[in-house]
């Protein structure tokens, strides 16, 4: 799953480390997630919409079929 997460992150200058604090997850599952080598179970990709107040869909997306 594709995500905007670490762009939204750098518009607020957080490190991986303040985002993983806020989330109460580590910071290698932040940069797991944004790289695409974890998705974020339903709960954590709620708080992380919460968090950014967008909807889940404008953080995550499916890969385009090409």
């Amino acid at each position: 799953m594709n995500n905007r997460l670490k762009v939204l992150r750098a518009e607020r200058d957080w490190s991986q480390s303040d985002l993983a604090e806020q989330l109460e997850v580590s910071r290698q599952s932040v940069n797991a997630i944004e790289t695409g080598k974890y998705d974020p179970s339903l709960p954590l990709a709620f708080r992380i919409a919460e968090l950014f107040s967008l909807p889940i869909e404008a953080i995550f997306h499916s890969p385009t079929k090409g």
